[in-house]
């Protein structure tokens, strides 16, 4: 096996691992436990490279730090607006929203993602949110 797919799957094992959405920097700070000598840019592009590849996905949120998910079933996420953090939210999948939305606009819809957005538990104990 060449390096370069030794430190792909390495990445990709460690990504599946998580369900917490890593950044980059954290999946390195993992990986490097493993492969001392990696490079944070060599950790950057096999990311890319596993995205682009359908292995993974990219999650880029608006004005948000880019993260990654293993995790390829369908599902929405939840964002921390304090820190940062992203979670699975755990509820179904709202297939008829594509249909809908099909018939009152001129696209032909593909898919859907949904971002709910919110405060942790842990910034919100932490006082950053009063309600």
């Amino acid at each position: 096996m060449k390096k370069n797919s030794l430190q792909r799957q390495i990445i990709l094992e460690e990504l599946q691992k998580e369900k917490n959405h890593p950044s980059a920097l954290e999946i390195y700070e993992r990986v490097r436990q493993r492969l001392p000598r990696i490079s944070l840019g060599t950790v950057y592009r096999n990311l890319e490279h596993l995205a682009a590849s359908g292995f993974i996905r990219k999650l880029e949120t608006v004005g948000g730090q880019r993260r990654f998910d293993g995790d390829l079933n369908e599902h929405y996420h939840v964002r921390c607006l304090y820190c940062g953090k992203v979670e699975d939210a755990h509820l179904p999948i709202l297939s008829r929203l594509n249909h809908t939305f099909g018939k009152l606009s001129d696209y032909t819809i593909m898919g859907h993602r949904l971002e709910f957005l919110g405060i942790c538990p842990e910034c919100r104990d932490a006082g950053k949110f009063e309600n």
